[in-house]
Parts: C-alpha cells; structure tokens; sequence
C-alpha cells in the first residue's frame, strides 16, 4: 500500500507538527514521505521562536528533483507563508493535473504566531484553491478565506460549500475551534455533505494535529483510496494518536504519531 505523498512545508524543530509530524503520519500509515522545506522554524510546545525563510528557487528545486527521480502520487502543502512561495508551489502543481493535491493552508501556529503574510492570502485563493482536491482549513483559516465568522455546524456548512464554490474540488471544515464536548468536522464534496462528529478528547496535546490529518488524507490519496475513505481512516489514526500522547512540553504538547504502523490506520 505504498503512495508516494510529496509535501511542502515548514520545519518544527519540536518535532511535533510540520514536516516531522507530516513525515511521521505518512510513514504510520504506510506510505512514503518526500519533502521539499519552504521555512525553517524555531519552535516548541510553547510557539514560534524565529523563522528561516527557505529561497523560492531552492523550494522548487526540491520539488523537481523529487518529482523528476522518485515521482509523486500525491502532494501536501502545509506552511506557505509568503505569495512567491505560493504562485512557484502552484505552478508546478498546475502542470501535474492527475496527481491529488491537499491544500492544508497553514495562517497561524498553534501558540498564535502567524505562519502566513497578510499580503499572501488573495494569493493563495487564486493560485492554489483551484488546485486542490481537497482543502483542509481549521475555523480561523476558514473565517479568513471566507471573510464573515464561523460560530456554529451551520455556519461550517455554509464555509465550506462557499469554499467549494471558490475553486476547490472538496473542503474537509475542521471544527476543533468550536465550544463543546461534541467535535464535528465537515466534508463538502462532489457526494454532498458529510458531518463526521466524536466527543472531545480533554487534552492539551494537539500540537500538530492539522498536519497530521492533512497528511493523513493525502497518503489515502496517494495509495488510490476515495476522498471519503482517506478522511475516516486519517480521523482514525489522528484520535489514536491524540489520545497516545506523550505529555512532552509546557504547552500544546505533540501527538504519538508512531501508534499505529498499519495501513488501515487502526490501533
């Protein structure tokens, strides 16, 4: 069950999100992780201390030397944080139409330093939302897309049917950001609209958990499963590993990305 998932993202050096976690939930679910790094980041459990800007010319070379050598059954963006890494990222994604693409459009680190310019969000509406097979944005990610807020299941809907209409193929609307003991994130496709809802796990290690389930997504993708199948399987394993933490660091600690190695993602 091998897919090969190719990511651009960012480096937490805490391991616990960005191309670590992406790598190590690629990997728990059996497929193979390939990277090409657009920022280096000073970070922990407790935030983003500094951050390293990687060359557009270097990120995309990266990017072909992967896909010119090894090849690529799907792409993962996470951390894009300036509006040339943005239109170099699209360009190359542009020109391989049959290999699906998750937008994770990373705005802002758990610890609330910002991951994503100001002047780079019109960017990535343009150049990337019509790429994407599926987009998944948390509720502050989707309240900037959509510019009005998000306070209910209802609104999710209508956030995410508008994101749909923006240009994506499908929206995966996460809904961690909500009040309640009921967490429900919501799937707009070409199927229609699926509701899938768990009871909160209590707990402040979630560092990462975006990440996670992007790339989670993706490796289903990768290894020719439907859209559908890849979200229930990756919100399977992203659980599991949430409720396998390992309690490191003073604030959002990370998950146990290594609680499964099976490839249908169950403990």
């Amino acid at each position: 069950m091998k897919g090969r998932v190719l990511v651009v993202a960012g480096s937490d050096s805490g391991g616990g999100a960005g191309i670590q976690a992406d790598i190590k939930a690629i990997t728990a679910l059996g497929g193979f992780a390939m990277t090409a790094l657009t920022a280096l980041t000073a970070q922990n459990t407790v935030g983003v201390h500094d951050v390293f800007a990687v060359p557009v010319d270097f990120v995309m070379r990266q990017m072909l030397c992967v896909l010119d050598d090894l090849g690529a059954d799907a792409f993962k963006s996470g951390m894009l944080d300036r509006a040339d890494i943005i239109s170099a990222v699209a360009g190359i994604i542009r020109g391989r139409p049959g290999i699906p693409y998750v937008l994770d459009p990373v705005m802002v680190a758990k610890g609330g330093s910002r991951l994503l310019q100001d002047n780079a969000v019109e960017t990535l509406k343009r150049d990337l939302l019509p790429l994407a097979t599926l987009l998944t944005p948390n509720l502050p990610e989707a309240e900037v897309l959509v510019g009005y807020p998000i306070r209910t299941v209802d609104d999710m809907r209508r956030a995410a049917m508008d994101l749909r209409q923006a240009g994506a193929q499908a929206v995966l609307l996460k809904g961690g950001h909500l009040e309640g003991d009921v967490l429900t994130d919501v799937l707009v496709s070409d199927s229609g609209v699926d509701l899938f809802s768990g009871a909160r796990l209590q707990t402040r290690h979630t560092h990462g958990t975006g990440c996670t389930l992007a790339s989670a997504i993706a490796t289903g993708l990768a290894q020719g499963m439907g859209l559908r199948d890849s979200v229930v399987r990756a919100r399977t394993y992203l659980r599991a590993a949430i409720a396998a933490a390992p309690g490191y660091g003073a604030g959002a600690g990370p998950l146990d990305h290594g609680v499964t190695m099976r490839p249908d993602g169950l403990v």
